[in-house]
């Protein structure tokens, strides 16, 4: 697998940058932050260094938490690569939706280049997924996976790259139906989300996606397909009720207003109750249910 990652460097300092160099503070790595604003940054985790410059000394990892503008981020990784142009430190994009073949094509090293995905709260959120460039090495993949995992995360790996990763791949779609759901007056925020955390959020907890089908029968589910995937919300244009919002300006709960009204909401409590709620919940699912009975659990069969 190569020499373990040891010294990361934070690309950025919004919310998920923080959340992230948090994570990796926490667990010993030498933690590295680059940001315009780097002698005025307030919680900045414990020996943890800030730097408005790239520092002499390439560090292992780095990870870009800039904005989801290709060129913003290749800009930023032409300036890593003229910094270290010989000792060159592995590059991890932190976009959730830009697609990493459009992304690493001006580096001169796209071997050295991945994406990394953390959900928010990043401190607290268990999942990471690492996802190889079209030039990157499993090796170098599963060395970053490595290092997540030391963090106390669990990977989810992919060695092909593709659009939105994984877990956008499968939520974005059900976001889509929601959010048409409300748009065509079917249903409302609160019905939606109801729904959400009652029905469908127990059930994946426990089994998942996949195995719930096959828990399920996979008769029914193939019959339900064929009646209802036709009559899904199928294009290639993001919705516009959505669309319109972002451009007024109703961003959600930063701005006081999305889907909901936040006015009056203190917006630093909801994100940590948000994130201590998380944690909860997650305590609970690893020690407060129990192990599966024997007998209930499936082996796994191989990827096609």
């Amino acid at each position: 697998m190569g020499t373990p990652i040891q010294t990361v460097l934070i690309y950025g300092y919004g919310v998920m940058g923080r959340g992230v160099a948090k994570t990796f503070a926490d667990s010993g790595f030498t933690t590295i932050v680059k940001s315009s604003r780097a002698g005025k940054l307030e919680g900045l985790p414990a020996k943890t260094s800030a730097v408005e410059q790239l520092p002499k000394e390439a560090p292992d990892l780095v990870i870009e938490f800039v904005p989801e503008d290709v060129r913003v981020k290749q800009s930023v990784y032409a300036e890593i690569e003229a910094a270290y142009s010989g000792d060159a430190p592995l590059i991890a994009s932190g976009t959730s939706g830009l697609d990493l073949v459009e992304l690493a094509r001006k580096l001169k090293r796209p071997e050295r280049f991945l994406g990394v995905h953390y959900f928010m709260p990043a401190d607290t959120a268990p999942v990471v997924e690492v996802m190889a460039g079209l030039a990157t090495s499993r090796a170098e993949v599963d060395r970053v996976a490595d290092a997540l995992r030391r963090t106390g995360k669990e990977p989810v790996v992919l060695y092909k790259p593709i659009v939105g990763f994984l877990v956008n791949r499968i939520l974005i779609p059900m976001l889509n139906e929601a959010i048409f759901a409300l748009y065509e007056g079917i249903a409302t925020a609160e019905d939606i989300d109801h729904a959400a955390r009652r029905m469908l959020a127990p059930r994946m907890c426990l089994n998942g996606l996949i195995q719930q089908k096959d828990i399920s029968g996979l008769k029914i589910h193939a019959d339900a397909q064929e009646s209802i995937v036709p009559k899904l919300f199928h294009n290639a244009t993001p919705n516009p009720m959505l669309q319109t919002m972002v451009a007024l300006g109703r961003t959600g709960l930063s701005a006081g207003k999305g889907f909901y009204d936040w006015s009056g909401c203190d917006v630093e409590a909801v994100r940590r109750q948000a994130s201590s709620q998380l944690a909860k919940l997650l305590e609970f699912l690893k020690s407060g249910i129990g192990a599966p009975a024997p007998k209930t659990k499936p082996k796994a069969l191989p990827q096609r």
